[in-house]
């Protein structure tokens, strides 16, 4: 891996805990191997493109990553209810990433409603580049998980497929289905796939104890979460 740049940003407002303040860590790699990336992510890096990020906050150390451990998940009430009323509603295709005019209308869509309903700052529209850039530009070959409702683009996810896990980069969808619960569908069925490829961990990004919008990963269990010491362990519940 060649690293291009490294930077940390000064203090700032935390988008997940208004109380705290925080700081995260910026890595560009180029020549990114699927490999080394499973070594950073299992020491707490996440990644858009090429390049890699992960928190370092001064007082807090809420934000943590989060995995789930396949071949023990037991879904829940919620999730088997979730997993009855989309299964068969939903077409799934995967293939490589490429930007499209349904793709970026869908991206949008999905950010205007969460940008009025859970305050997430304001991005600027029909950003072909930065789309590209996050999600079609990457050092190695990755997944678009497309999902279908009648023919219709209902969302979309990309997926590290690595050695020892499937890693979810980023998933978007139309609002106007938010109540079929996608979110919990796609990760449903990255769990699903995983099991079918025996692969041993899905990785859902940071998990922050107190943020009401990431609280859905917590209810995939069993599942281990990344300790400021480096260790993955339970929790106790």
């Amino acid at each position: 891996m060649e690293s291009l740049f490294h930077y940390v940003t000064p203090p700032h407002a935390c988008g997940y805990l208004p109380q705290e303040s925080a700081s995260m860590e910026y890595e560009y790699a180029a020549d990114l191997e699927p490999d080394e990336y499973l070594a950073r992510l299992n020491q707490g890096w996440r990644r858009f493109g090429g390049m890699m990020f992960r928190p370092q906050c001064q007082a807090c150390n809420q934000c943590r990553s989060l995995r789930v451990l396949v071949d023990r998940f037991q879904p829940d009430r919620s999730q088997r209810r979730n997993w009855k009323m989309n299964e068969g509603q939903f077409h799934l295709e995967i293939g490589q990433p490429k930007a499209t005019e349904d793709k970026l209308r869908l991206y949008d869509r999905f950010h205007g409603y969460q940008e009025s309903a859970k305050n997430w700052p304001a991005h600027p529209t029909n950003d072909v580049e930065a789309y590209i850039g996050s999600f079609v530009n990457n050092p190695y070959p990755i997944e678009e998980w497309r999902y279908f409702q009648k023919g219709q683009l209902a969302g979309v996810g990309y997926v590290d497929a690595l050695a020892t896990g499937l890693s979810a980069v980023y998933f978007f969808y139309d609002p106007d289905l938010r109540y079929h619960g996608l979110g919990t569908w796609n990760v449903l069925n990255l769990i699903a796939r995983a099991k079918t490829l025996e692969i041993r961990f899905v990785y859902l990004g940071f998990y922050v104890a107190g943020c009401s919008s990431l609280a859905y990963k917590a209810r995939f269990r069993p599942h281990q979460r990344l300790d400021p010491d480096g260790v993955w362990r339970e929790p106790i519940h």
